[in-house]
C-alpha cells in the first residue's frame, strides 16, 4: 500500500501552519566539491529538529475520535519519537514512546518535554519496535509506525512537493534511508508530478537493509547494524516502503561513517548548520554521483545531536579532511633535535597542538627518543608538504592519523 499524490497534497494543506516550510539553501562548497549545483533541504531546522513531525502529525490527524481516546504508542530511535510526541500534544492525545537504550539523551529528554511517556528498551530500533507492538496489544493502544504507513509516508512526501515548487528544474533528489518512509513519500510525490526527476536513496554501509533487500528482491533482515548514523540503524525495512522504493527510486548509494564525518564538518564549518549523523547521508553521497553540472537537492533529514557527539564528529572530520595531522618519529637523544623539528614545522606553517617526547617508547632509550606530534594543517596537500620537509630534514615519519 502506498500514498496517492492526492493524499500527499491533502497532507500539505493540513500541515500548513503546523510544520515549517524549509526553504532550499544553495551550497557553493558542496557544489564545488561535487561538480554539481547543490541545494540543501534543511529539515534539521524543522520544529522538532527533523522531518518526522510531518508524517506523525498527518497520521494522527486522520485518526477517529475513538482511536485518539485510546492513546498512542510508537517506537523510535529518536526523531519519530519527538514528532509523535509534539503532534500528539498539539492534538491533545496521550502518547507513549518506546526508544532504544542507546538513544542519545538529547532525543530522550526532548521527547519527554513534549509530554510523552518514554520507555527505554533494547539496543536498537527493532528491539524498541517489538516492545511497542507488545504494549499496543496489552494496553489496546494505537500504534503509529515510524515509516511503514501510507499516511506517514504521505506526510513525509510533502517535502517532495516543496522541492518541486521551489526548484522546478531539479535533476536529482538525494534522500536518507532508514526504514524507507521518507524516500517512499518523496518519491511518490516527485514521480507523480515529474517522472524525469531522479530520486536517489542513501544508506550507511553498516545498515544497508534496503540495499540488500532490493538486491535479493525481497525484504532482508540484517543480523546487526554498525553505523554512527543511529537514526537510520534499522535491521528490517518496511513492507510498504520496500514496494514503493522498488518501483519508484532510481538508485541507492551507500556511504561510510568516515564520509559522514567529513560531510558533517563541511556543513557545520561552511554553512553553520548542525545535522545529526543520519542527517548528512545525502551530503556524503554527493561525490559518488556520476553526473556533473546538474541541479541536485540533498535532504538534510535531522539535526538532533548531543554536544559530546558533535565534538567527536568535528575531531574525526578534521582528520578526514587533512586538517589535523599526527605523526611519530624516532630521533637521537641529544640537544637541539626538538628545536630542529619545531623549526621545520614552523617553516611549513604547521601549528603544533600537542607534543609527546618519550624515551621509553624506543628499544634503545639511552640513544633514541620517540617524538609524537599533532599539528593543525590546511588540508591533505599541506600534510604532504610537511612530510616531505621532515624527510628532507633526515627524519623517518610514521603517520599516526
Amino acid at each position: 500500500m502506498k500514498p496517492s499524490i492526492e493524499t500527499i497534497k491533502q497532507a500539505a494543506e493540513i500541515l500548513k501552519g503546523v510544520t515549517k516550510r524549509t526553504d532550499l539553501i544553495q551550497s557553493p562548497v558542496f557544489s564545488n566539491e561535487s561538480g554539481n549545483d547543490i541545494y540543501l533541504k534543511p529539515e534539521n531546522l524543522q520544529l522538532t529538529g527533523a522531518f518526522k513531525i510531518r508524517g506523525a502529525y498527518f497520521k494522527i490527524s486522520r485518526l477517529s475520535s475513538d482511536e485518539k481516546k485510546m492513546g498512542l504508542i510508537a517506537s523510535s530511535a529518536g526523531n519519530h519519537a519527538q514528532g509523535v510526541a509534539l503532534a500528539a500534544q498539539m492534538q491533545d492525545v496521550k502518547a507513549t514512546i518506546v526508544m532504544p537504550k542507546t538513544t542519545p539523551l538529547i532525543k530522550v529528554e526532548a521527547t519527554k518535554n513534549y509530554g510523552a511517556e518514554v520507555i527505554l528498551k533494547g539496543d536498537c530500533y527493532d528491539d524498541a519496535y517489538q516492545e511497542a507492538r507488545r504494549l499496543e496489544k496489552d494496553q489496546n493502544l494505537v500504534f503509529i509506525h515510524p515509516f511503514d504507513d501510507p499516511d506517514v509516508m504521505a506526510g513525509q512526501g510533502t517535502i517532495g512537493l516543496e522541492i518541486l515548487e521551489e526548484l522546478k528544474d531539479v535533476h536529482s533528489i538525494l534522500v536518507p534511508i532508514g526504514g524507507g518512509g521518507l524516500i517512499a513519500g518523496i518519491a511518490t510525490a516527485v514521480k507523480a508530478i515529474n517522472p524525469n526527476v531522479k530520486v536517489i536513496g542513501v544508506e550507511p554501509d553498516g545498515a544497508r537493509a534496503m540495499t540488500d533487500s532490493l538486491f535479493r528482491n525481497k525484504i532482508q533482515t540484517l543480523e546487526k547494524v554498525n553505523t554512527i548514523a543511529d537514526g537510520v540503524a534499522v535491521k528490517t525495512p518496511g513492507t510498504h516502503t520496500f514496494s514503493v522504493i522498488k518501483d519508484l527510486v532510481d538508485e541507492i548509494i551507500t556511504v561510510t561513517d568516515s564520509e559522514l564525518m567529513e560531510s558533517f564538518l563541511l556543513l557545520l564549518e561552511r554553512h553553520k548548520l548542525i545535522a545529526e549523523n543520519s542527517g548528512v547521508l545525502s551530503l556524503a553521497a554527493l561525490n559518488k554521483l556520476k553526473i556533473r553540472g546538474e541541479k541536485i537537492v540533498s535532504v538534510i533529514s535531522g539535526g538532533n545531536i548531543d554536544v559530546v557527539t558533535i565534538s567527536s564528529m568535528i575531531d574525526r572530520g578534521l582528520v578526514k579532511r587533512g586538517r589535523i595531522f599526527c605523526f611519530s618519529a624516532e630521533m637521537p637523544d641529544e640537544p637541539g633535535q626538538l628545536l630542529k623539528i619545531s623549526t621545520i614545522l614552523s617553516e611549513e606553517n604547521a601549528n603544533i597542538i600537542k607534543l609527546d617526547h618519550n624515551q621509553f617508547k624506543t628499544l634503545d632509550r639511552f640513544k633514541q627518543v620517540q617524538l609524537e606530534v599533532t599539528v593543525e594543517t590546511n588540508g591533505h596537500e599541506h600534510v604532504r608538504k610537511i612530510i616531505k620537509a621532515l624527510e628532507e630534514g633526515g627524519y623517518s615519519i610514521e603517520r599516526v592519523y
